[in-house]
């Protein structure tokens, strides 16, 4: 019981800190129809910048870090869409991805000279290094956190996406942009809109996942590709199919490393290539038109 109440919060906590950035990556593409690669950019310098404003301290500090990670995230999001992105709203994905990743490489540049080449470390404040008791089991607090700041999340992207004009008008311009612009909305202004909130919770996720990892330089790539998987389980414009996803992906590399060592790092992908094989578009994804 011990083993199974930890690795069930462990689960959660990489689906909950998975979905965050996929969230992210997934809600650009289904308002945008962009693929970014420089998503995992912005969750790096959310990371960084987490090192940067705690430094060795772990106290009340640590809450403005993480508002600072994803501030820093959101920044360089819109700097990347005024610069780059809006060029590439009507272009080829294989043209999206070239030119994404070609931003990937510049920031992650940017990124050695800023903050070195080396690990970095920092703990969680007092209030959540401890554990918790759950059936008897401590259970670290900060894991508990991190599912907590996942399932709101999910909840304020429902609300927004089901309950305010924003998310109408975002639903609108997915299915016709023409007429959202004709109707008066600035359609520039709202894409720039949804791209700053992707790397907003791309950078969320970087902060989150700082108390729980080394922070280094190449994060970026590993964690583009985890959540490329995420979103490509889940159906590329789903939300609901990014949980689900990070979910699988979140319990795959859980039960892979406590019962399949040799596979581990395999799981996912197995996972992803039989979900294809069954639905193309994903599990809650759309076929393209």
């Amino acid at each position: 019981m011990h083993a199974v109440i930890l690795d069930v919060a462990g689960t959660l906590s990489a689906a909950a800190n998975l979905f965050v950035v996929a969230a992210g990556l997934t809600l650009v593409f289904g308002a945008m129809r962009i693929i970014n690669m420089a998503h995992g950019s912005f969750y790096m310098y959310g990371a960084f910048t987490v090192t940067t404003v705690l430094g060795v301290s772990a106290g009340w500090r640590f809450w403005v870090a993480l508002l600072a990670g994803a501030a820093v995230a959101a920044v360089a999001g819109l700097t990347v869409e005024v610069t780059v992105i809006r060029r590439l709203y009507d272009a080829e994905h294989l043209t999206q991805l070239l030119a994404t990743y070609a931003v990937l490489l510049i920031f992650a540049d940017v990124g050695q000279r800023i903050w070195g080449s080396g690990y970095r470390a920092v703990t969680p404040p007092a209030v959540l290094a401890s554990g918790i008791s759950v059936a008897g089991v401590q259970v670290p607090r900060y894991e508990l956190f991190v599912i907590g700041v996942g399932v709101l999340v999910g909840l304020a992207l429902w609300v927004m996406l089901a309950r305010t004009r924003f998310g109408w008008l975002l639903r609108a311009a997915v299915e016709d942009p023409e007429s959202v612009a004709t109707g008066g909305t600035n359609l520039a202004r709202l894409r720039t809109g949804v791209f700053v909130l992707g790397a907003f919770l791309a950078g969320l996720g970087g902060s989150l996942t700082a108390p729980l990892q080394s922070i280094a330089p190449g994060m970026d790539a590993s964690i583009i590709v985890s959540v490329f998987i995420v979103v490509t389980i889940g159906g590329l414009g789903s939300v609901a199919g990014a949980a689900i996803g990070a979910l699988l992906i979140g319990l795959a590399q859980t039960l892979g490393a406590e019962f399949f060592a040799s596979w581990a790092a395999s799981l996912i992908y197995l996972i992803m290539i039989v979900v294809l094989a069954i639905r193309p578009w994903g599990l809650l994804g759309v076929p393209e038109r």
